[in-house]
């Protein structure tokens, strides 16, 4: 064999291996759209809206080796909170823990034969780091539990002390009643004739919403410097859902906290109260990322795509 056919021969073998290792080292393709299925489909595990997921600025490791009050303030009592639920809402580990997994789990628990005061037991967490920045992007993963007479949420309020309904609410997730439907909304008035246009909403049937991977959901937010302004858009499973402008008067968005909770009864459930039972909303993912998935860009699009929320 000649010198040039060796040669010939070494080189494509060496191309081989570079294209092997090219091939190796090559990112998997981008995740398709997550279906939300028919009603009692049983959904496959959600992706994350993006294959490596945003750089964040806080993220909560959930160890079950630190109390849940390490990121979270317990609001507690049984006062009602405005809309005459039942719920005592405790600092109990029976009601808020982490799991050997690394989820933040909320219990609501429903026990009528227990004492006065300790039949509907829950949890209420307000997160001690506000959102902190001018510009930036919520999202956490949850699994949460759907049945009549319960009603669990993820949303915002500002840092106290504050003025509701003036200074401003944002919710994320909200299920009530079992109706497996989640309600994005933003409110900054009362709930009267002269506030009859403060507050928006967008519906989005979810039908494995309690599926035991859970289910994602963001609020991405931008507002100018000087706190005036700005817009906001809400997401489920990477999907835009709803956008609003920030309304004037309310607080800047960096001063807003993240709040969790599972309460039973009141209003929103039309006064029904749940069976005896437990009641988990687990979070498996909590953080405050620079930016949404796919960059400011991206939230670009989405504002011009997402639907503007319809009055209640």
């Amino acid at each position: 064999m000649s010198f040039s056919k060796q040669l010939d021969g070494f080189l494509n073998k060496a191309k081989e291996k570079i294209e092997k290792y090219q091939a190796d080292r090559r990112p998997p393709p981008p995740p398709q759209q997550q279906q939300w299925g028919p009603p009692g489909a049983a959904a496959p595990p959600p992706l994350p809206p993006h294959p490596s997921g945003p750089p964040f600025y806080w993220r909560p490791a959930f160890s079950p080796h630190e109390p849940v009050s390490a990121h979270f303030h317990h609001q507690l009592g049984d006062h009602g909170w405005g809309n005459n639920e039942a719920q005592n809402y405790t600092s109990e580990p029976t009601n808020s823990f982490h799991t050997p997994s690394n989820a933040l789990v909320l219990r609501a628990v429903a026990n009528r034969s227990a004492p006065a005061g300790q039949q509907y037991t829950s949890a209420r967490l307000t997160s001690h780091t506000t959102l902190s920045r001018d510009r930036g992007f919520l999202l956490a993963r949850i699994t949460a539990p759907c049945a009549r007479g319960v009603w669990p949420a993820f949303w915002l309020l500002p840092r106290e002390p504050f003025t509701w309904p003036v200074d401003g609410e944002a919710d994320i997730f909200e299920a009530w009643n079992g109706d497996r439907v989640n309600h994005s909304c933003l409110h900054w008035g009362h709930f009267n004739g002269d506030d009859w246009n403060k507050h928006r909403v967008v519906e989005t049937p979810i039908p494995a919403l309690d599926h035991p991977e859970g289910r994602w959901y963001g609020f991405a937010w931008d507002q100018p410097p000087d706190g005036r302004g700005g817009r906001l858009v809400w997401y489920i499973d990477g999907r835009p859902v709803m956008k609003a402008h920030i309304p004037e008067g309310t607080r800047r968005i960096s001063d807003w906290q993240i709040i969790l909770n599972v309460a039973m009864g009141g209003n929103v459930c039309q006064g029904i109260l749940p069976e005896d039972g437990v009641y988990d909303l687990v979070v498996h993912n909590l953080k405050l990322c620079e930016e949404p998935a796919g960059g400011w860009g991206c939230f670009e699009r989405d504002w011009h795509t997402a639907p503007e929320g319809h009055t209640m």
